[in-house]
């Protein structure tokens, strides 16, 4: 369990983080986001006791990180994962860490074999390793405790996709094993596909917060028919808002179907045409894509990119 509180933290005349709380639960994935700039390293780095806030507080297990004797064994932390010495190797720099935590030696061994790291290139140096080995390298330093409660902060950093997915089913394991994992990342999709809870922070401020289904429960539904106009009909007498979504409806064909945004369930839109007798081409459930809106939207006016053509390219990193 991770509990933040009222958590503040300025830099001079600066406030990065403003009266923060949310919270992550064990046996769930909390999802952590927000644009550059927004306060979620500032955020993280007072959980884990880098930084101390100037009112509030942060509690892992029921305790501040800095009161625990042995944090390793009870939380494992990837802030940073090139904040390690370039000239040791992947073995050395888990063995001291082994050493400093009381762990048996076999341990290193164990958890290297965990994030796929092979012998030879457990005993490369640092300075010789890709962005992806080092992400998997800090993974294994945060998993060497067999910690309760995960903390991580843009673990896919380098990873190509395969490594993406196994991070992906390696924190879902972990979280269905009852531990609590709290993860920042930029990757949005990735986020949707593996997270329980999120969590969205804009200018230092938490601007959403609850479930991954509720946050995103008003994504609303996409239907499509050959038969627009009757359909538009049906949905405004069953009361249900709806626009045509021009994005989306264009395809090769003489006459491609009309597609809408319905803003309502996939079940009851079904039900509307089906009462109506309009044969559909498509329906689905819109929240493919309802993550993406969603950030987008909370955090509008924290967007370093706001114009049209540099939103797509800069405004989730």
């Amino acid at each position: 369990m991770i509990c933040v509180e009222y958590v503040t933290k300025t830099y001079g005349g600066f406030t990065a983080v403003d009266d923060v709380s949310f919270s992550a639960r064990p046996g769930r994935v909390t999802g952590f986001l927000g644009p550059n700039g927004a306060g979620k390293s500032t955020t993280l780095r007072v959980v884990v006791g880098l930084t101390p806030p100037d009112h509030g507080t942060a509690q892992v297990l029921g305790r501040r990180f800095r009161d625990m004797p042995n944090p390793g064994r009870e939380v494992g932390v990837l802030l940073d994962a090139s904040a390690q010495h370039a000239g040791r190797t992947g073995r050395e720099v888990l063995g001291i860490a082994q050493t400093t935590m009381g762990l048996p030696r076999r341990r290193v061994t164990e958890v290297l074999d965990v994030v796929g790291l092979s012998e030879a290139e457990a005993n490369r140096r640092l300075r010789d390793y890709s962005l992806g080995m080092r992400q998997r390298l800090g993974l294994a330093h945060a998993l060497l405790g067999d910690p309760e409660v995960l903390i991580l902060d843009e673990p896919a950093n380098g990873l190509d996709p395969a490594g993406i997915r196994w991070m992906r089913d390696l924190l879902r394991g972990y979280a269905d094993r009852g531990a609590t994992v709290l993860l920042s990342s930029h990757l949005l999709h990735e986020i949707e596909v593996v997270a329980d809870d999120l969590v969205v922070i804009g200018h230092g401020h938490v601007v959403a917060a609850g479930t991954k289904d509720d946050l995103l429960a008003g994504a609303g539904t996409y239907v499509a028919t050959r038969d627009p106009a009757p359909l538009a009909q049906a949905l405004t007498s069953a009361g249900l808002s709806h626009h045509a979504d021009d994005t989306r409806g264009a395809s090769a064909g003489a006459s491609p179907p009309a597609v809408f945004h319905v803003d309502a369930d996939a079940e009851h839109v079904g039900h509307v045409a089906w009462t109506a007798g309009i044969a559909l081409t498509e329906l689905r459930p819109a929240d493919g894509a309802g993550l993406e809106e969603m950030f987008l939207t909370l955090t509008a006016d924290t967007q370093r990119d706001r114009h049209p053509a540099a939103t797509s390219q800069g405004a989730v990193a």
